[in-house]
């Protein structure tokens, strides 16, 4: 969870990933943000992000991200 904060806060340092959870809900990622994001969570954790999972629950917050990636880490 340490690496996917640092990750989130060099794509969005204004935003407090630990707390907040309703990101796309309340607007605070924008559609660059979510591209960063999976980009750099497909590098840093060998996984590939679909386009079904692009869904706002699965970005709403640092824990469901988390989730996410261990989901597909898992699969593979």
């Amino acid at each position: 969870m340490e690496k996917l904060l640092e990750i989130l806060e060099g794509i969005r340092p204004d935003v407090n990933f630990e707390n907040e959870k309703k990101l796309i809900d309340d607007g605070l990622l924008d559609s660059f943000d979510i591209v960063s994001i999976i980009s750099e969570l497909n590098d840093e954790y060998n996984i590939a992000i679909r386009v079904t999972e692009l869904k706002p629950e699965n970005f709403n917050s640092a824990e469901s991200i988390m989730n996410l990636v261990l989901k597909l880490k898992n699969s593979n």
